[in-house]
């Protein structure tokens, strides 16, 4: 025969520890004649009879006895492994890549997902940050971050963070040399801090929101950058106006080496999600994402 079916060995072996039909039958939670029958198409198709039978008494026959000594302790590893499959199914372990832009790489996921990985010694994360928007899939990273509003439709997304304000800014002595705008429209006037999108090539653009009106504003100024350490910097040093997220200056609004402006202007942006695809995930990175859900306080 080609291919046995386990699950007539495995009763084939209850009745054979067993010795009897009846207590074998209550251990399976199978009827006695169902196991009885079970047990006569096992031995038919191997063409050997494996068992004694009486009205009183079970007892293996020299074939039946060999078949349990060499069956036996392989079917019980087998067991044993599907049991520990199902195990680490539901244990959370493993690793999990994420990739993600420096801001909410060290503002989120890193605050976060320390606790994390202090409960959860078996569980690895490794957070790539670039700001390139790139093919999670393709890259092989179990999941990435972008702004809502940058996610693509085809992909699940979990909001990690709350909506983030923009802010313009700039140094104290650039403010006192060169006045402060006081609309979007005066920029053309001022040196302004470009940003270059990795993605794209492109320089990005100032969006501003006041009311219903709209403007979006293409800055020029000398020094050019496609990371916002170095934005910052250039700022605080009196490069000229930078465009930023508020959440990344205010400890420089605090100390006050910089300052901000139009800020009726300054529109606010949809927070970063997690986005990953919909295929079936572990344990661990079900938890990851639970973890970084973001839960607005009441």
């Amino acid at each position: 025969m080609a291919r046995e079916n386990l699950n007539e060995l495995f009763y084939f072996i209850a009745v054979a520890r067993e010795g009897s039909f009846t207590r074998a039958a209550a251990q399976l939670g199978m009827s006695q004649s169902a196991l009885s029958q079970a047990i006569r198409d096992l031995e038919a198709r191997l063409g050997v009879q494996l068992l004694y039978r009486t009205t009183r008494s079970v007892a293996l026959t020299e074939t039946g006895n060999r078949l349990l000594a060499k069956v036996a302790p392989r079917l019980e590893e087998v067991a044993e492994e599907l049991a520990a499959v199902r195990a680490a199914r539901d244990k959370p372990a493993g690793s999990v890549r994420i990739s993600a832009p420096s801001l909410p790489a060290t503002t989120i996921l890193v605050p976060k997902l320390a606790a994390l990985l202090s409960a959860y010694p078996d569980i690895k994360v490794e957070i790539n940050t670039d700001h390139k928007l790139i093919d999670i899939v393709e890259q092989r990273f179990d999941a990435g971050v972008r702004l809502g509003d940058h996610v693509a439709k085809d992909m699940i997304a979990t909001r990690i963070g709350p909506d983030l304000p923009i802010a313009v800014v700039a140094s104290p002595a650039y403010l006192a040399r060169h006045g402060r705008p006081a609309k979007p429209q005066d920029l053309v006037e001022h040196r302004c801090i470009n940003v270059r999108l990795p993605s794209l090539g492109q320089l990005h653009v100032w969006e501003f929101r006041k009311g219903r009106q709209q403007l979006n504003v293409r800055v020029d100024g000398q020094m050019t950058v496609n990371a916002e350490p170095e934005l910052l910097k250039a700022a605080e040093e009196g490069v000229g106006l930078a465009y930023v997220w508020k959440t990344s200056v205010d400890e420089h609004l605090r100390l006050g080496t910089v300052q901000p402006v139009l800020e009726d202007w300054c529109p606010t942006q949809t927070g970063f999600h997690l986005y990953y695809t919909s295929r079936q995930q572990s344990a661990a990175f079900a938890l990851v994402v639970e973890t970084l859900r973001y839960k607005a306080s009441r």
